[in-house]
């Protein structure tokens, strides 16, 4: 972390080019998409389907994957909270610089905390909040990565929805109910909405 100061004496910020001339040359705004919600809830495989839709009606997109993420940008931090919240922070930070390019930027990640969440979405003035909502039965029974087992065995600790807190988005601008939708159906929404704000 920078030395309190340190912005002051040594760093100026240089501008590039203009955000709209940007736009205007790429036929695109930039966005950020965050999909939140529980391990096993399908917010990667629905965020996966939706970066392949965009790129499919010629939208650069690109999928910023929590679990990904954490292989090198994130490869130092654990899951205590402190650790979730700089994870996030840098999320959020990588995923504004993507919308200010132009591109897309869908991020998959858990993001717990309704704190976490409200800093993202103030790093950019285009935001989408999708609530990706499955109960943690669901989610245990579904268990993709094996983690629920893991955590219930006390294996792992610090793990959303079992031995650590999830709170649920109360200003999702899309909630989409994976128990009942379908991966087609949940895209559809997203792209639906995204076409009402384009």
């Amino acid at each position: 972390m920078a030395a309190e100061g340190i912005m002051d004496n040594n760093i100026v910020w240089h501008k590039g080019v203009d955000k709209e001339y940007r736009e205007k040359a790429l036929r695109q705004k930039g966005m950020v998409l965050w999909f939140t919600g529980l391990s096993g809830s399908g917010k990667s495989t629905i965020a996966c389907e939706v970066e392949k839709r965009l790129l499919d009606i010629g939208i650069n997109a690109y999928l910023l994957d929590g679990d990904n993420l954490r292989y090198g940008l994130n490869s130092d931090l654990g899951f205590t909270m402190i650790d979730r919240e700089e994870n996030i922070r840098r999320i959020s930070e990588v995923a504004a610089l993507f919308a200010d390019s132009g591109t897309y930027a869908l991020v998959s990640a858990i993001s717990p905390m309704d704190e976490m969440r409200k800093a993202a979405r103030e790093k950019t003035d285009r935001f989408v909040l999708i609530y990706v909502k499955a109960d943690i039965e669901a989610c245990i029974k579904r268990d993709p990565k094996g983690m629920y087992k893991k955590a219930i065995a006390k294996e792992i600790k610090d793990f959303t929805g079992i031995d650590a807190p999830y709170e649920e988005p109360a200003d999702a601008d899309i909630v989409l109910y994976t128990e009942i939708s379908t991966i087609g159906e949940c895209v559809d929404i997203i792209m639906k909405y995204i076409k009402g704000v384009k």
